[in-house]
């Protein structure tokens, strides 16, 4: 059975930096994309960055550029998210997920994590 574990949401004030990680588990994690995704309240899910299998290639939401940075450890079968120079725009349930396309479109996710918090105050 596969199972994504996110965990490291949390309240912080803009400026503030968290780190979410996400432990993956009943899959083969370094044959996977892995993604993660946000939704707010109201608002549909949206992509926020991927990563490649190997880790070689990246790609984020262009709001998250520069602030946001995806990396993953093959050995630990987790993929991590460091966030800096959060917003209050940033606020939203973050998700993990696994695929096997490098791509931003959820559909193309088969493994999903039940989410955590995170909660920027301004």
């Amino acid at each position: 059975q596969v199972q994504l574990v996110e965990s490291g949401g949390g309240l912080v004030q803009a400026g503030g930096s968290l780190r979410l990680s996400c432990a993956a588990s009943g899959l083969t994690f370094s044959s996977y994309t892995m993604g993660w995704f946000r939704q707010a309240p109201g608002k549909e899910r949206e992509f926020v960055a991927t990563i490649s299998w190997s880790g070689s290639s990246t790609n984020y939401l262009d709001s998250v550029k520069g602030r946001f940075t995806i990396s993953r450890d093959n050995a630990e079968n987790t993929v991590y998210l460091q966030m800096s120079r959060l917003k209050p725009e940033d606020t939203a349930v973050y998700y993990c997920a696994a695929g096997r396309s490098h791509v931003s479109a959820s559909g193309a996710y088969y493994y999903w994590g039940q989410g955590t918090q995170v909660t920027v105050s301004s």
